[in-house]
């Protein structure tokens, strides 16, 4: 049940975090904690580390407004504590997180719902390192963790298998490249916003998705009508899916040689970007929605899903 007739007056903004992606995640939080009192809430900046189910007790907040990004905060973890805190927080819930964190299992969701998904398998480190996997080209990249972290791209030319480095996880995913454009939709809750394109010189990595200048959006994305339509309709899908609630951006691969058979979906972020480059928030402003109302939107949102 969401919050909507009552205004809950303290939020605990969740950022930071021990992710590998907790530079983004403050950046976010700043961002949307800033914008909160800017909305008339009392807002509470929570650094999230080992003791933030005691921190949490005692803040004793309305809402969690869940700006965290990689494991831990993304994949259903945090989530769990505040379900146990039974603290109304943003954005997806338990299972629908740590699904959607988990790229094959979105991907077995996607399927199971008709939606259409890039050939991929999970395989040992060593085993990706030893040999062709799959016929170049194709993409190595781990299975749970977003912001294009420790992605190998292996082009058609390649000789030999990816080195991959010793930090990465034992598993990985090995998916099938597909060439063509960078196209993303957010879904928020029954609709879906618009398509943006991304557009960069080279691989969308960590750093075309945060640096200044690191990519440029095209709001709405220059597709024809019935791409436009197909990225909408398969974003929302997606969305139920998974199971998602509150805000979900689904990120599509479009091969446009190929037309409608040509359309690909990647991945469903159920937390995604709140900082100034960040596709969500431009999306919204696209379809009439300033950075601030975004904000209460998903405050007013919040729930728990038990």
């Amino acid at each position: 049940m969401g919050h909507s007739s009552v205004t809950p007056l303290k939020v605990a903004v969740l950022m930071g975090g021990p992710s590998s992606e907790r530079e983004v995640s403050l950046s976010t939080g700043r961002e949307c904690a800033a914008a909160l009192r800017g909305e008339g809430y009392e807002v509470v900046e929570v650094d999230a580390g080992p003791d933030l189910a005691q921190r949490l007790s005692a803040i004793a907040p309305d809402v969690a407004f869940n700006a965290l990004h990689g494991r831990w905060g993304e994949d259903g973890c945090v989530q769990g504590i505040l379900e146990w805190l039974r603290i109304p927080y943003t954005h997806s819930g338990v299972l629908a997180s740590a699904m959607a964190m988990d790229k094959q299992r979105t991907k077995a969701a996607y399927e199971s719902a008709g939606l259409p998904v890039v050939p991929s398998l999970i395989a040992a480190r060593d085993d990706i390192a030893a040999r062709h996997l799959m016929e170049p080209p194709y993409v190595v990249k781990p299975n749970n963790e977003g912001s294009s972290v420790g992605i190998y791209f292996v082009h058609d030319a390649a000789d030999s298998p990816p080195q991959i480095a010793d930090d990465m996880p034992a598993r990985m995913m090995v998916e099938a490249y597909v060439p063509g454009r960078e196209l993303t939709v957010t879904a928020m809750d029954g609709r879906a916003l618009t398509v943006t394109e991304i557009i960069t010189d080279g691989w969308y990595d960590y750093d075309a998705k945060y640096a200044p200048g690191g990519s440029r959006h095209v709001v709405p994305a220059e597709v024809p009508a019935d791409i436009f339509d197909l990225c909408m309709d398969y974003a929302l899908h997606a969305h139920r899916a998974l199971g998602c609630r509150g805000i979900s951006r689904t990120d599509f691969r479009w091969d446009d040689t190929r037309g409608a058979k040509g359309l690909f979906l990647l991945e469903t972020n159920t937390q995604p970007g709140m900082t100034p480059t960040s596709l969500s928030p431009e999306q919204a402003g696209a379809a009439g929605m300033s950075f601030g109302a975004l904000c209460r939107w998903l405050v007013e949102d919040a729930s728990c899903d038990r």
